[in-house]
């Protein structure tokens, strides 16, 4: 299994995720995490020339499309970016979308990478991010993260130039002071599986 997961944008380690890579380029750039949200167009095309800087194939994927998760065999990176980690996760349950990301994880067919709610949807129990990201508006919203991780993603700690980082370091501070063990990242961190070795680049 191969896995990206930064706190913001593609990090501080952008040559672990093309060695992740090796040849491959086609990548499929997932949005559906700021549904709902009010979005800046600015920040999509951010993310497309991020990616781009690194010599990447980038095709800017919604979920909710027809088609759309049936086509996510033929990339070889899924990036999933930031946004609500409940919206997120309503789209992957809703689209099927999680059962494929999962199977095709598992086969190695594909790595999945991605900032902020992209990684955090792949913790076992997303409720505490409740603390950060709003889910009451959601009908039915669903609160099982993908169990691809052992604990919590909690990005954007100790990251003052990050609008989210005073809930994000509170809420690391409440969860270690419970003896809960999480994964906290730093923007400009992140985190990379390769095999079933977890390696925390800071």
């Amino acid at each position: 299994m191969r896995l990206y997961l930064s706190s913001f944008r593609i990090g501080n380690h952008p040559d672990r995720l093309l060695g992740l890579l090796g040849t491959g380029r086609k990548t499929a750039l997932i949005r559906n995490a700021v549904e709902g949200l009010p979005f800046r167009a600015d920040s999509l095309a951010r993310d497309v020339a991020d990616l781009q800087q690194l010599g990447l194939n980038v095709t800017v994927l919604d979920l909710r499309e027809p088609g759309a998760v049936e086509r996510l065999p033929d990339f070889d990176l899924l990036f999933v970016r930031g946004g609500n980690v409940f919206t997120l996760r309503r789209v992957l349950a809703d689209t099927g979308a999680d059962t494929a990301i999962l199977a095709l994880l598992a086969r190695d067919a594909v790595v999945y990478a991605g900032f902020s709610a992209g990684p955090c949807v792949l913790s076992p129990d997303l409720l505490p991010l409740a603390a950060v990201d709003p889910v009451g508006d959601l009908p039915n919203p669903v609160t099982t993260g993908l169990g691809l991780l052992d604990r919590l993603f909690v990005p954007h700690v100790d990251s003052p130039e990050h609008p989210e980082t005073a809930d994000c370091t509170r809420l690391a501070a409440q969860l270690e002071a419970q003896g809960i063990p999480i994964w906290r990242l730093r923007d400009g961190d992140v985190l990379v599986r390769e095999g079933d070795q977890d390696d925390l680049l800071t």
